[in-house]
């Protein structure tokens, strides 16, 4: 059974090794679905060499690639539906059941819970998938918190196969761009 947090993580809920089906994300965005205004968009680079010095030093952040920091305008707090692109890679098993939950908190209030199901992935496959993201209409001082408390507004995005909790992400967000 999964059981879902109250609040968000204080530390990861799985070490990176316990991908074992090797999922790669390689691509990302974010656009407003009405307009069709790509608000965000970030990839890795086609190949993954390591970064200079990386090597020599031999400090690695197992935390690396499992955060994401964000910084929007206050107007996206107004958006009504976006659509969160996803593209992402597969290594050599099948997976039947790939699913991930979200969950928005601000200041460890719950904004919005998503679960989306990616289904089954083939091995060794790249694969895309866009999830459409109804936002909660918030109240107008609610969102002034929002905007005037940067970094407060956190998510935990928890991956699944088989019911099996396999990664664990974070990414906190800002809301004063351009102010």
């Amino acid at each position: 059974a999964i059981v879902l947090l109250t609040t968000t993580a204080r530390y990861y809920l799985c070490k990176p090794e316990d991908n074992i089906y090797n999922i790669d994300f390689t691509r990302f965005k974010i656009r407003d679905l009405e307009t069709g205004t790509v608000l965000f968009e970030i990839a890795k680079p086609p190949n993954n060499s390591p970064v200079e010095g990386e090597e020599e030093s031999g400090d690695v952040d197992i935390s690396a690639g499992r955060f994401v920091r964000y910084q929007f305008t206050p107007a996206f707090l107004k958006l009504c539906t976006v659509g969160a692109t996803v593209e992402f890679t597969v290594g050599d098993r099948p997976i039947n059941s790939f699913r991930m939950i979200e969950r928005h908190y601000f200041q460890g209030r719950l904004l919005k819970n998503f679960d989306f199901d990616f289904g089954f992935c083939i091995p060794d496959s790249r694969n895309t998938c866009e999830h459409i993201y109804e936002f909660p209409q918030l109240p107008d001082d609610l969102i002034r918190q929002m905007v005037a408390h940067p970094y407060e507004t956190r998510s935990d995005s928890f991956y699944f196969v088989d019911n099996k909790l396999i990664m664990h992400n974070k990414a906190d967000y800002a809301y004063n761009g351009g102010v």
